[in-house]
């Protein structure tokens, strides 16, 4: 039976369908990219799977059980990144990621996107791809096996796509889950797709280019 298990979503803004009748599954170590144009629901969806957003129809299952029965546990197994990178600005980096260390050193995380001489540098002071360095850092620190990811790779430069691909990668051989959403090639390879209505074909060789 796969971890992740959403059967049938539907989901209305207002009174338009934005998800309809949609379906996937995700067992460890895989990934699936979301595509499609803008309104197609992928960040609707995105929610839906992390418990932000309750479906007008449908279910949600982790390990067979609905996520309704229990929202704090469902909580415990994500990792969300939305487009909004949810970093106090007055805070420091370090202080901004203690909130999630759970006491742990923030060294080796804030490595994997080389953040480390930005440690004690209030956020303010930060660039748009520094923020969703910082923000992909706090992916990483929650140590939760589902990463759902919307436009990750939003605002980095190209060495800091590649150091994204490098933390996909380990998140995936280590069992952990993706579910991403994006307009561009990522550093994804052996990844399954959903199009969400009106989403152009894609040619998979060309998702898996290198970054």
């Amino acid at each position: 039976m796969p971890l992740l298990r959403a059967e049938d979503i539907s989901v209305f803004r207002g009174e338009r369908l934005v998800l309809d009748n949609v379906s996937l599954t995700l067992d460890a170590g895989e990934a699936l990219l979301l595509t499609g144009p803008n309104g197609a629901g992928k960040s609707t969806l995105l929610r839906v799977l992390a418990g932000l957003r309750h479906p007008d129809s449908g279910r949600l299952l982790w390990q067979d059980t609905d996520i309704l029965t229990d929202r704090t546990m469902h909580a415990a197994h994500i990792a969300y990144l939305g487009h909004q990178d949810a970093l106090k600005p007055g805070l420091t980096l370090v202080e901004n990621l203690a909130l999630f260390s759970r006491g742990k050193s923030l060294d080796e995380a804030l490595d994997v996107f080389d953040l480390v001489h930005l440690a004690d540098v209030p956020v303010r002071l930060f660039s748009a791809g520094q923020k969703r360095r910082a923000a992909l850092t706090r992916v990483v620190l929650a140590r939760a096996p589902l990463w759902l990811l919307d436009e990750p790779s939003l605002g980095l430069d190209a060495r800091s796509v590649d150091r994204l691909g490098t933390a996909l990668a380990r998140h995936r051989s280590e069992g952990g889950m993706i579910v991403a959403t994006t307009h561009v090639p990522l550093p994804l390879p052996d990844t399954r797709h959903l199009a969400l209505p009106g989403a152009p074909v894609v040619d998979d060789a060309r998702w898996h280019e290198p970054a």
